[in-house]
């Protein structure tokens, strides 16, 4: 019974994925539409982080500065591992000042 159920809750979620995934080459979208889909995933993630950005400490300036730190960082191009060991080590820095 239990079985039926979870195949039964998960056909609906996984018709409504499969679907598009399907049929979108088939579908001729204009340039601009093309670019607001291509977009989406990175507007979803950013309205994701920001929040916890902000609230990572009690201390909301951590937060902004690391983030600063990143954004820096990644339009310098540096990977990503670079990216993010260079907001850290500026949390690390700020954390010292502040605590001195």
């Amino acid at each position: 019974m239990v079985l039926y159920c979870f195949f039964f809750f998960c056909l609906p979620t996984y018709i409504s994925r499969m679907l598009p995934a399907l049929f979108m080459d088939k579908i001729q979208v204009s340039g601009k539409v093309n670019i607001f889909l291509q977009l989406i995933p990175y507007t979803a993630m950013a309205s994701l982080i920001f929040p916890a950005i902000l609230y990572v400490d009690k201390n909301m300036w951590i937060g902004i500065i690391a983030s600063v730190v990143a954004v820096i960082a990644a339009l310098k191009k540096l990977p990503v591992i670079g990216v993010v060991l260079a907001s850290v080590i500026s949390c690390v820095i700020f954390y010292m000042f502040m605590l001195s």
